[in-house]
């Protein structure tokens, strides 16, 4: 029952307590008595919530829930936020007195990962793929994980990275993740066939992209907003450096100059931090503290 109601919001984040995308049909009925629970996944919190009618929707499945997870406090915050507003609502127009059903509900969870890089793996056959005709010992190769829609914003550095490699043509920014949203995809595509150093690859095995992180110099994450990406954790677990959008859900994961790097705009993170600043070129190079930095907060 609550992957069925949950579907009508049309996020790709909200989640049963099963652990299965709630996103594939239309809610049957509300009122069933068999107990579950609900995970919020960011872009239901930080999006959804914010349409009425998904809101609506979230809020009467909230109500029915035993409980809720959320990865940070701030998504904690967030989601209290919003069923509070719809709470009061609800008592103002309501003879009968209505209870805050988030309030107490909602525990905060961070999320578990496992990586498990496929050994038979090819880098350079990857790199054939991907239209990188270079030698492997002298590439610097981002890579940016995400399905193709908008709150991920694949084409937030695209412009910066496509002008940081005609100045070091052994730079690349690798785009790679499923196409979601079909009117978004063929945008993306058609920005990246213009773009020189930067190559699309669509979706891959998770053991395979695994591989791919641990071969490449740095992941990036561009979101507009995230709950705690998946995407930052497995680079973090294969000791890959982080280069995140700053934003509250990437925040609350990556501690600047630390266990990874925050930036604010495309120009600030090449220049300032990849090309002017020593400190963060150290950090890229994960040497001695930082990669047990890295270590020690997944496992916190």
């Amino acid at each position: 029952m609550a992957r069925a109601a949950a579907a009508a919001c049309g996020s790709c984040s909200w989640r049963c307590c099963g652990h299965t995308p709630a996103t594939r049909s239309r809610p049957s009925a509300f009122g069933h008595r068999i107990p579950f629970g609900v995970i919020f996944g960011g872009t239901d919190v930080n999006e959804d919530a914010n349409q009425a009618e998904k809101n609506t929707v979230m809020g009467r499945v909230l109500e029915e829930a035993r409980f809720a997870v959320a990865f940070t406090e701030s998504m904690k915050e967030m989601a209290q936020a919003q069923w509070k507003a719809r709470q009061i609502s609800l008592a103002v127009t309501s003879a009968v007195p209505v209870q805050p059903h988030a309030k107490g509900k909602i525990y905060v969870q961070s999320q578990g990962i496992a990586t498990t890089p496929n050994a038979a793996f090819n880098w350079n056959t990857f790199l054939q793929r991907s239209e990188i005709n270079q030698s492997a010992d002298n590439l610097h190769i981002f890579l940016l994980i995400c399905g193709l829609r908008q709150v991920k914003d694949p084409l937030y550095l695209v412009d910066a990275f496509s002008a940081w490699h005609q100045e070091e043509p052994n730079v690349y920014l690798v785009i790679v993740g499923p196409e979601v949203d079909p009117v978004f995809t063929r945008e993306v595509k058609a920005k990246v066939k213009r773009a020189a150093g930067v190559q699309l690859i669509g979706e891959m095995p998770q053991e395979d992209l695994h591989a791919v992180v641990k071969n490449c110099f740095a992941v990036v994450n561009s979101s507009v907003s995230e709950g705690m990406s998946a995407a930052i954790l497995e680079a973090m677990d294969l000791e890959v450096p982080v280069l995140a959008r700053n934003i509250p859900g990437n925040a609350a994961v990556v501690k600047h100059e630390v266990t990874g790097l925050l930036f604010s705009n495309p120009q600030k993170t090449l220049t300032a931090y990849l090309e002017d600043t020593p400190r963060s070129l150290a950090m890229l190079c994960l040497q001695g503290e930082q990669r047990r930095a890295w270590r020690k907060l997944l496992k916190s």
